[in-house]
């Protein structure tokens, strides 16, 4: 079997966050999906499902972090190019998210930008050149997160 992911997050608008994950590149899988989750494909191996708040209370007894004053996680999802990174964080923002919240990190063999979503979840969205990033001494590389 292909190992796959699947990002729960939780929302609190699920029309508002589904919107915008569909602007992004994501496709709706309407078979996991119904009024309180959106299953949202970002590739044949990576799905982000997207969980109203009381939804996703029933599988933790945790305390949900508020992403807009809280960093739970930083997702990094790869790009086919510079401009195909500008063309999804600039979608992002055009769909209820908050663009660049951090400036944006071009070095030279890797870009990346930040888009938060409707609730505040970081989404990176990178480019890398890995012909030029495999040419790097092992000290100046780092995660595409970092």
């Amino acid at each position: 079997m292909t190992k796959m992911i699947f990002v729960n997050l939780p929302v609190t608008d699920l029309a508002a966050s589904t919107r915008f994950y569909e602007a992004i590149g994501c496709e709706k899988n309407e078979q996991f999906s119904d009024e309180s989750a959106s299953s949202m494909v970002w590739s044949d191996t990576i799905t982000l499902q997207l969980l109203q708040n009381d939804y996703y209370s029933t599988f933790t007894s945790k305390t949900i972090a508020d992403a807009k004053v809280t960093s739970e996680v930083l997702i990094a999802l790869t790009r086919d190019s510079r401009e195909d990174v500008n063309a999804t964080v600039d979608a992002g923002a055009s769909a209820g998210g908050t663009a660049d919240t951090r400036e944006p990190l071009d070095m030279g063999f890797m870009y990346n930008r930040v888009v938060e979503d409707p609730d505040g979840h970081v989404l990176e969205f990178v480019w890398m050149d890995m012909t030029a990033a495999g040419e790097m001494p092992a000290e100046t590389s780092n995660h595409p997160a970092q």
